[in-house]
């Protein structure tokens, strides 16, 4: 029909809009860094076709004709002339083992012309070495020939050098002198007898020396002594005395386990010694070698002490016990007398002797209190470096103490001072030069003296305390023929 027949009626639409997924389209990534740091260099990034909600999608899908560029040019900083060289490597500088490698590192310029390393980037510079690894180390027991035969004639013996070194390749050019001091566990082999015995001819009198195993060193570190048993048998291995004693072999000789460990504390000695008994040991005290004994080394808690070398006659603490009948008297100016008039009443009193005095090695003061190497001989104990008494009001002290430190290492420092207590005290305080020997007398009605509360009794090494180290590396029984005192000012002298 036609249209014009439909007139009356709204024609109806013969199209409208609709909407499907969208069309993909191209994504781009960042552009690289200059594929060169100086002139004229590239850049490049990643393009792809991405549908919006997915990630990629077939490039067929989006317009080949708009697809951004994938590479461009870039333009650095011009180029300098001047570039680093390296040569090949050279071979690795061990033998075995670990070990590292060199090459020459040149900075060039125009015309591969060698110049100076400041035209050259430094933090471009190739690495002049590098470690390496050859072949595993290896090693064997090298031994000397034989010495010759201890005797003339009967059993006598031999000794060989033994020690244990680096195997070195056929081809190496290292000596084997560059490996001395190797530690024997390196070996693993059995060692080889490094002493034998031999046999030159039969003696007429047919007697020998015989020797036995030499015994572990005596010390588990420094210099020490090792013993074995040398004894004359006939050829029935019976004792025998017809051995020429010239010909005797040594049955001492000096060893050395490792150097010792200079400690500075008794606890460090239980700790890294597994050392548990009292006794005296050297420690390493404010930069000095001193012999401080150390006790209680049972518990965890370890005390050191001073052995006071003069003996306890010089080393005393008095607190007198007469009283003058006369407090406000001094007869025979102020000198002891027994005859005096007084009364020997004083509850106070005491007179106590000094073996050993406590030491805090930090702060090198003497704990006066500590009595534990002590004797009381009379009344009550009194702590070291005190003196008092109730004798008289009238500066007439009769109180005593004595401090004697030759031998010892140490002396009183000037900075100790004693102080009063109690009535009408007076302290008269002597001092020997060099500061070792202390006299002091005290006393008061009733009164006493002690050494000031702010630095107590403090102590400093001695200038001319002697220097140990070399003995502790020497023979030890050496140390049984010498003594250091104040008497040869310091230095080490051979006893008579």
């Amino acid at each position: 029909m036609e249209d014009d027949e439909c007139k009356p009626f709204p024609r109806p639409r013969t199209q409208k809009s609709c909407r499907v997924q969208r069309c993909p389209i191209w994504k781009a990534n960042k552009w690289t860094e200059c594929s060169v740091t100086c002139g004229v260099g590239t850049q490049k990034r990643s393009v792809f076709c991405r549908l919006k909600g997915t990630r990629h999608v077939r490039e067929e899908l989006c317009d080949a004709r708009s697809r951004p560029a994938v590479v461009q040019p870039c333009q650095a900083p011009e180029c300098t002339p001047y570039i680093w060289v390296a040569d090949e490597w050279e071979q690795c500088k061990t033998s075995c083992g670990d070990g590292v490698r060199s090459r020459t590192v040149r900075c060039v310029g125009p015309g591969s012309v060698e110049v100076g390393a400041d035209y050259c980037e430094r933090a471009s510079r190739p690495a002049p070495q590098e470690p390496c690894t050859t072949a595993p180390c290896q090693y064997g027991w090298s031994t000397g020939q034989w010495s010759q035969c201890s005797t003339s004639c009967g059993v006598g013996y031999q000794q060989r050098f033994v020690s244990c070194s680096m195997v070195l390749p056929p081809a190496s050019s290292h000596s084997s002198s560059s490996y001395s001091n190797i530690s024997d566990s390196l070996c693993l082999q059995p060692r080889p007898q490094g002493t034998r015995s031999c046999v030159l001819r039969e003696c007429p009198h047919t007697s020998y020396w015989k020797t036995g195993p030499w015994s572990k060193c005596s010390q588990t570190c420094g210099a020490g002594v090792m013993q074995r048993r040398v004894e004359c048998q006939n050829a029935k291995s019976q004792p025998s005395k017809q051995c020429r004693s010239a010909e005797k072999p040594d049955s001492q000789a000096a060893c050395k386990a490792q150097e010792c460990q200079l400690l500075s504390s008794c606890r460090e000695v239980q700790l890294r010694r597994s050392v548990r008994m009292d006794g005296e040991y050297y420690l390493k005290v404010k930069g000095r070698i001193l012999q401080i004994y150390c006790a209680e080394m049972q518990t965890d808690f370890p005390k050191e002490y001073v052995t006071l070398r003069s003996g306890q006659t010089d080393n005393y603490s008095e607190v007198y016990g007469h009283r003058l009948l006369n407090p406000f008297d001094c007869p025979y100016n102020g000198s002891r007398t027994l005859d005096c008039e007084c009364r020997n009443d004083y509850s106070a009193a005491g007179y106590t002797l000094f073996n050993k005095v406590r030491l805090d090695l930090s702060s090198l003061r003497i704990i006066i209190t500590d009595l534990q190497f002590s004797q009381t001989l009379l009344g009550r104990p009194v702590p070291f470096a005190t003196a008092g008494d109730c004798y008289s009001a009238a500066k007439c002290p009769q109180g005593q103490f004595s401090i004697n430190l030759i031998g010892t290492g140490l002396k009183v420092s000037e900075a100790t001072k004693w102080t009063t207590l109690g009535n009408y005290v007076a302290v008269k305080v002597h001092r020997s030069e060099d500061g070792t020997r202390i006299y002091g007398r005290c006393g008061g009605f009733c009164g006493k003296c002690i050494p000031q509360a702010h630095n107590g009794l403090l102590l400093q090494v001695h200038s001319w305390s002697c220097d140990l180290m070399p003995l502790l590396t020497f023979l030890p029984w050496l140390l049984l023929l010498l003594r250091c005192s104040a008497d040869t000012g310091g230095k080490w002298e051979f006893l008579s």
